[in-house]
């Protein structure tokens, strides 16, 4: 018998490489878009029974090999046959792990096309929610999409860990169907030590999902600010030590400030500027060190008297041999 081939490749808008992923996100794209419980146009229906029926191809690794051995050649609408060995191709549905697509049940909801080479066994679907569904007119339910949103906070607020609150703009499912923007709050609680770029969760946050499908998730990428008095390397903190010239020279004692009060540590004689100092455990979460690292301040005030006994320390090097930088 012959059909009019269908380019599933075309349907979802997608290369015939596109990996698992691409093709996913392909079909939801669609799907959103052209699901008659949202658009209400007469060719809606329609659209999204192609759109699903691709889908069903490309998600599975065996239907899609068995698909693509027809070739690259083919373009919709063009009369097809099947090839000989097609005849009962065994196809079945995963209705486990959730769920990964949704479709009309009853008869005619695939094409010709698609029978033609992988029978009509398995005319129970599964929906996104994993429920399963056999017949026209019941309610499909999808899943909200998942979104992604930056909050900046503080360097204390990563260090401390604390609860923030978040306007956003949401969009919420009306009784009719329609979606409508509204202004939300939520608390967004920000664990201690969290990761400059890392992402916090909130399930059920995300878009609202379709017939009473359950909501998708938030994601908030962390951006911590810049801090005035410390830098940020992964988990690790760095500050600058100020030193006088004689202090690096002479050595002693001087405070470090960390994010819980400032530290006494011993600098050595002969310190050099950049010279760096660990304060193990006074990075983020207790995970991370602090390292403060020398700056040499050279003073521009220096009176005459200072000038001068600057001056005998050079010549008294020079006169002994130990030359500027020398030892």
């Amino acid at each position: 018998m012959s059909v009019k081939f269908e380019d599933y490749y075309q349907v979802l808008g997608v290369q015939r490489d596109a990996t698992a992923k691409e093709i996913q996100a392909a079909f939801r794209k669609l799907a959103r878009k052209y699901h008659p419980d949202v658009n209400k146009e007469p060719e809606a229906e329609q659209n999204f029974k192609k759109i699903n029926e691709a889908y069903e191809v490309l998600k599975d690794p065996e239907k899609r090999e068995k698909y693509d051995q027809l070739g690259a050649n083919w373009k919709s609408g063009q009369d097809f046959t099947a090839p000989p060995g097609w005849e009962g191709f065994n196809m079945h549905y995963d209705t486990g792990g959730g769920g990964q697509s949704f479709h009309f049940g009853g008869e005619g909801d695939f094409s010709d096309f698609f029978e033609t080479l992988f029978g009509n066994q398995g005319r129970g679907f599964s929906n996104f929610s994993g429920q399963q569904r056999g017949s026209r007119g019941q309610s499909w339910s999808q899943k909200g999409q998942d979104r992604e949103s930056e909050l900046q906070i503080t360097l204390e607020d990563a260090y401390f860990g604390t609860t923030k609150t978040v306007a956003l703009q949401m969009s919420e499912e009306q009784p009719d169907g329609r979606l409508k923007n509204t202004r939300k709050e939520i608390q967004v609680k920000i664990p201690k030590g969290v990761k400059d770029g890392s992402k916090i969760r909130l399930k059920g946050q995300g878009g609202p999902g379709f017939n009473g499908g359950p909501s998708g998730d938030l994601y908030f990428k962390i951006n911590i600010a810049p801090h005035p008095v410390y830098s940020l390397e992964g988990t690790d903190l760095k500050t600058n030590i100020s030193l006088s010239p004689w202090e690096a020279i002479l050595g002693g004692k001087v405070r470090v400030p960390t994010m819980e009060g400032s530290v006494q540590i011993t600098i050595p004689v002969g310190t050099q500027n950049g010279q760096r100092f660990r304060l193990k455990g006074k990075g983020l979460a207790g995970k991370g060190d602090l390292y403060g690292v020398a700056q040499i301040k050279i003073p521009t005030n220096l009176s005459q008297e200072e000038i001068e006994l600057v001056k005998k320390l050079d010549q008294f090097r020079k006169d002994t041999g130990k030359e500027q930088g020398g030892s």
